[in-house]
């Protein structure tokens, strides 16, 4: 060993050595940065060059294929209004009905009535503190004077839920089943759930006009989706050794999804239901806008009257009518998970 060697300690040494190997490591960080920074800076100059020759292909694109596009779409919703005219009308009129009925159902109950309901139904499905909670919150309700948009609210979700719950699951299970839908409908998923919410008003528009009914139209759309998702990734995550054992026992393939796939999936399925019926709250206030009534009108009618105290009551509502729904829903999904993890696979089969 030289005599430099002999000189520096053995603590110096490991000090000089970490030095050298941390250098590349910095060098490689720093290299890192180098190309982004040179891109945007290469950006910048070529836009300021552009901007100061005037070259004007560069500054606006030279092909406007918009007027086109607009006058195929407007023809094609033209046709379809026209030729499928009947059908949207009797769709139309039997949400109507089903709609009204059931608004003046939850109208009519006395405000006692339907608090005992909600109590009886938090406390059986939840919790008794969730059931105090809830009559708590409808009583703020009534407090208020939106006793009424309350119950018009309810109805619309309900029946925008209920579609949604017809649809969702149906091809939720269907996707489970079939690695070809799956893949077909993940992009049409995801542009839903993307899109922004005004978008959907627009079809329900064009399909059954102003009112409850293309709101509802609407709810459904913005709302379906998770149903959908969590129909299909519950029954995809069943235990494929209990599918197994209910095909040892013969069981057919309609067999193993009513009796193994679906109800194990339980709690998955009424999560993603749960998930719809807060997306469809959520779109109260949006489809008020093309006539729906409700909490979402009183929001509305408050802020274009620029009633802030009004608006904010009417949308602090909103919000404690979600957080009820949302409690006693997850009280029934953890109830139903509790179940399916104390069954025995027997039971299943």
């Amino acid at each position: 060993m030289s005599a430099p060697d002999r000189e520096i300690s053995a603590p110096d040494r490991e000090i000089i050595n970490s030095e050298k190997g941390a250098s590349p490591r910095i060098n490689q960080s720093l290299k890192k940065f180098y190309f982004p920074f040179v891109v945007i800076l290469g950006a910048i100059v070529l836009s300021l060059m552009i901007h100061g020759s005037g070259f004007e292909l560069a500054l606006d694109f030279p092909v406007d294929v918009s007027n086109e596009m607009e006058g195929a779409l407007d023809d094609s919703v033209d046709w379809i209004v026209i030729t499928f005219g009947d059908f949207f009308d009797a769709i139309s009129d039997s949400i109507k009905v089903v709609l009204g009925k059931l608004r003046d159902l939850l109208i009519w109950i006395p405000w006692p009535i339907m608090m005992s309901l909600v109590f009886i139904i938090g406390w059986k499905v939840a919790s008794l503190k969730i059931a105090i909670m809830s009559v708590v919150g409808m009583t703020i309700l009534a407090l208020v004077n939106l006793w009424e948009p309350t119950m018009v609210t309810v109805a619309i979700m309900i029946v925008a839920v209920f579609l949604s719950i017809v649809i969702g699951v149906p091809v939720g299970v269907l996707a489970a089943r079939s690695d070809s839908v799956d893949t077909g409908i993940r992009p049409v998923l995801d542009t839903m759930q993307t899109m922004p919410s005004f978008v959907y008003l627009v079809p329900g528009i064009m399909l059954f006009g102003l009112g409850n009914v293309a709101a509802i139209f609407a709810t459904v759309l913005y709302a379906l989706p998770p149903c959908i998702r969590l129909t299909n990734l519950g029954i995809r995550q069943v235990d494929p050794s209990v599918v197994e054992a209910g095909t040892s026992f013969g069981s057919s393939n309609m067999q193993l999804l009513f009796k193994i796939q679906i109800p194990m999936a339980i709690p998955t399925i009424m999560a993603g239901i749960n998930q719809t019926v807060m997306m469809a709250l959520a779109m109260s206030t949006i489809a008020a806008m093309v006539g729906a009534g409700g909490l979402g009108i009183e929001v509305l009618r408050a802020m274009g009257q620029l009633r802030e105290g009004e608006a904010i009551i009417a949308g602090c509502a909103i919000v404690i009518l979600a957080i009820i729904i949302d409690r006693i829903s997850q009280g029934y999904i953890e109830t139903v998970s509790y179940t399916h993890l104390t069954l025995p696979t027997s039971d299943l089969v």
